[in-house]
């Protein structure tokens, strides 16, 4: 056995490792569709309040981006490969599909929120099932959920009537 094998060997446990993929390469395919659709989203906004929805799923965007790096990088450390081509993406994301071409504000953001709220589920049961697992990838899972949430509420603002 090579001194890098050796190392590589000591520093994961083959059973954590395949379960934390189990539980955040599904976070990281979900992840992707937000950030695409939230992207296509982006681009076809009409609507009186369309400048600040337009800059608002930009930065959303920006954040999914990061979110899904978190949890690919945790994968990838390691010593697991992640899946997020985009063929992959489109055969696995629980996201539901956004209506396609230009769509009132209204309608961009209530989709959106339903695409949050299905990766959301896919987080929150990574969270559970790294629990006792992997409490370092578990944090990682919490710090998506935090900030998708966060996300979320900032789009739902816009809908509020009270």
């Amino acid at each position: 056995m090579t001194e890098v094998q050796a190392i590589s060997q000591a520093s994961a446990d083959p059973d954590v490792t395949s379960g934390v993929a189990q539980f955040l390469g599904p976070v990281v395919t979900d992840l992707t569709a937000l950030s695409v659709d939230g992207k296509q989203a982006h681009w076809h906004v009409r609507g009186e309040n369309f400048q600040a929805v337009h800059l608002l799923l930009d930065d959303i965007v920006d954040r999914v981006r990061e979110y899904t790096d978190t949890a690919a990088e945790r994968v990838v450390a390691l010593g697991l490969p992640i899946d997020a081509r985009i063929q992959s993406v489109g055969a696995r994301a629980t996201n539901p599909a956004l209506t396609a071409g230009f769509q009132q504000s209204d309608v961009v953001i209530a989709e959106v929120i339903a695409s949050i709220d299905a990766t959301l589920i896919t987080v929150r049961t990574a969270v559970t099932e790294l629990a006792e697992l992997d409490p370092v990838s578990q944090d990682v899972a919490i710090e998506i959920a935090r900030g998708l949430e966060k996300d979320r509420w900032f789009l739902f603002a816009h809908l509020a009537t009270k």
